[in-house]
C-alpha cells in the first residue's frame, strides 16, 4: 500500500462510527459520512499523517522554545430543486465571483461577509484547577487581524465565565444576520471531549453552537457557520509514528444542522498544544493558511493545509520526556452543503 494514500469509509444509516488509532506502521486518512433521516450528512476529516523528521517549535517559531509548549487541557427520496446554473469556469482555481449564481457555492454577494466572535479565556478561577493559558493573547490578536482582514466585523471578549459566554452567543444568534454572508466563532480556552471552559466552569460545546441552528437563528439559514475551537479534546498524547521508508430558495426545506463547520485544534480524545511565546499550533497555522490562500482556495482545501502544517511541521518541545516531541492532529467536522470561497 502506498504511503499517504487516503482510505474512504462511507457508512450508510443508521450506522455510527468512532475513530481509533491505527495499529499498523502507516497512518491512514479517514473520511466517514453518516446519514440519517432529516439530517445533513456529517463529514469528519481526520487526516493522520506520519513524518520523516521532527521539527520543533524552536525551528519553526524562532526563540519560542524558551517559553515552552503546554496543553489546553428509514426511507429517503431525492428533493427536487431548480435547475442549477452552469458553474463559472473563469477565475482562480475555477473560483466564481462574489455574485456567482453557481448552485454549488455559497452566495457571498451580501452587504457584509459577517460577524466574527472571539472568546479568549486566559485566566481561570482557582475552583476549576485550570492553569493560566499563556500565549492565548497572541492567538486572539492573530485571529482578530486575520478575520478583520477578510472583512469580518470583530467582536472579541476576554475571560468570560460560562454564563457570559452563553449570553453573548445567545444575543448574537438573535441578531439580524440577513445582510451577512456567513458567521464565524473562535473559542480559545481549556476544554475536553465535547466541552469548553469558561473562567468559572465548563459547558457543553453543543450548548453554544446549537444557538445557531436553523430553527433558532433564522437569518443564518443556508449560510455557513464556522466554529474554530482551540482547546483540548481529551487527555491523550499523540506519540506520532516514524514513516516506513518503504437560505437557499431552490429547496423546500433544509436540515437545522446544515451549513456548520467545526474545526477542532486536535482529534477527539487528545490534548492540544500551545506555545507560551508564539501561541497555539492550530490557530497560528489557521491564520497563516488563511492569509496565504483565502483569495484563491476553497475553505476545505485551506483546512487541509492547516492539517498538514500542524501534523507534519510541528512537534512539542518540553523539558519532560513524557510530553516532549509529541504530535497533534486537527479534527474537522463539516456539515457545509456548498463550497465556501472568501470574497
Amino acid at each position: 500500500m502506498a504511503l499517504f494514500q487516503p482510505i474512504l469509509f462511507l457508512l450508510a444509516p443508521p450506522c455510527d462510527w468512532s475513530v481509533g488509532r491505527p495499529h499498523g506502521p502507516i497512518r491512514n486518512g479517514l473520511v466517514s459520512v453518516s446519514l440519517s433521516e432529516g439530517e445533513v450528512p456529517s463529514l469528519h476529516l481526520h487526516h493522520l499523517w506520519s513524518r520523516t523528521r521532527i521539527i520543533t517549535m524552536s525551528e519553526n517559531r524562532g526563540d519560542a522554545e524558551e517559553r515552552g509548549d503546554s496543553v489546553d487541557a428509514k426511507f429517503w427520496s431525492h428533493r427536487q430543486s431548480k435547475a442549477p446554473n452552469p458553474p463559472d469556469k473563469a477565475g482562480r482555481e475555477g473560483k466564481a465571483g462574489a455574485g456567482s449564481a453557481d448552485a454549488n457555492r455559497y452566495r457571498m454577494d451580501y452587504p457584509s461577509i459577517g460577524t466574527c466572535v472571539i472568546i479568549n479565556n486566559k485566566n481561570f478561577d482557582e475552583s476549576t484547577e485550570m492553569e493560566t493559558r499563556e500565549g492565548t493573547n497572541v492567538d486572539a490578536e492573530a485571529v482578530e487581524r486575520t478575520f478583520r482582514g477578510l472583512g469580518y466585523k470583530i467582536r472579541r471578549e476576554d475571560d468570560r465565565n460560562v454564563g457570559e459566554m452563553e449570553e453573548l452567543l445567545r444575543t448574537v444568534s438573535q441578531e439580524d444576520h440577513s445582510g451577512s454572508a456567513s458567521f464565524v466563532c473562535v473559542l480559545l480556552s481549556h476544554g475536553g471531549e465535547g466541552i469548553i471552559y469558561g473562567t468559572d466552569a465548563y459547558t457543553e460545546l453543543e450548548t453554544l453552537t446549537g444557538m445557531f441552528r436553523g430553527d433558532r437563528c433564522k437569518t443564518l439559514v443556508a449560510k455557513p457557520k464556522l466554529f474554530f475551537i482551540q482547546a483540548c479534546h481529551g487527555t491523550c498524547l499523540d506519540d506520532g509514528i516514524q514513516m516506513d521508508s518503504s437560505c437557499d430558495e431552490s429547496w423546500d426545506r433544509i436540515p437545522v444542522e446544515a451549513d456548520f463547520l467545526y474545526a477542532h485544534s486536535t482529534a477527539p480524545g487528545n490534548l492540544s498544544w500551545r506555545n507560551e511565546g508564539k501561541g497555539s499550533w492550530f490557530m497560528q497555522a489557521l491564520c497563516e493558511m488563511l492569509k496565504e490562500h483565502s483569495n484563491q482556495l476553497e475553505l476545505m482545501k485551506i483546512m487541509t493545509r492547516v492539517n498538514h502544517k500542524v501534523a507534519l511541521d510541528l512537534a512539542s518541545s518540553t523539558h519532560d520526556h513524557e510530553t516532549n516531541e509529541k504530535d497533534q492532529m486537527p479534527s474537522i467536522t463539516t456539515m457545509l452543503t456548498k463550497d465556501f470561497y472568501f470574497p
